[in-house]
């Protein structure tokens, strides 16, 4: 795979066709479940690996299956792979899994993961199918992560608590009490708070958008520095 073709793989999945900037798809658990980082942070990443899975064995399948079973067949492998992670959640975060809930099993309906499925990994080769799932997760988990830390410091004035329900021991210890004393906003922690924050962080990468572009346009603008060549016709006496 040529590296301007990682290049542009990767900035589609982190930014320019973000699944939950751009395309907002996937918005039920990204809205639900994003209450605090680590429920964001295991959601994410439940994501990312059924995403690159699912786009690993769709691309090694792609000559095989015929345009009657298509999606049904692409139904069943994103559906395989929400349990496996499923049962590996119930066998070591269990805790988290009971918090998150639903939103486990329902990343089988995730449009996101169907999305690129069909779109994408149907039509390429292994290795740019394989890149593009994980590109696309991971930009997935980061707005996930992104408004969790947002809702959790607004909503309860900390970071980080309750790492150690995906992290293990190890990360008891990570939480970080911004505003000591702090009394929670409900309206922050509910889903009302998720279409809030959801909405500035849209407006806040079209703005940047919008700034690249006025700014790539007043540079292609500017006259090109430096001497003129000048062409001289005629003779000079």
């Amino acid at each position: 795979m040529a590296s301007t073709e990682f290049t542009d793989i990767t900035a589609d999945g982190l930014w320019h066709n973000n699944p939950g900037l751009v395309q907002l798809l996937g918005l039920c658990p990204l809205l639900g479940v994003s209450s605090t980082a680590v429920n964001a942070l295991g959601l994410g990443i439940a994501t990312i690996l059924v995403l690159t899975g699912s786009n690993l064995a769709v691309s090694l399948i792609r000559s095989a299956v015929t345009d009657a079973v298509r999606l049904p067949a692409f139904v069943m492998i994103i559906a395989a792979l929400t349990t496996c992670i499923e049962l590996l959640m119930q066998a070591f975060t269990f805790e988290l899994y009971q918090i998150l809930g639903i939103f486990i099993p329902l990343i089988v309906t995730n449009c996101a993961i169907l999305g690129r499925a069909d779109a994408y990994a149907s039509k390429n080769p292994i290795l740019p199918s394989l890149t593009d799932g994980f590109m696309m997760g991971l930009g997935f988990a980061l707005v996930l992560l992104v408004l969790g830390m947002l809702r959790e410091l607004v909503g309860f004035g900390r970071l980080f608590g309750g790492m150690e329900l995906l992290l293990g021991p190890m990360a008891a210890s990570w939480e970080v009490v911004v505003f000591p004393n702090y009394k929670e906003v409900l309206f922050v922690i509910l889903p009302p708070g998720a279409f809030i924050f959801m909405g500035l962080l849209i407006a806040m990468k079209n703005g940047i958008d919008a700034h690249i572009k006025a700014r790539a346009a007043a540079n292609a603008a500017k006259p090109v520095g430096g001497a003129k060549r000048v062409r001289v016709t005629g003779t000079i006496g």
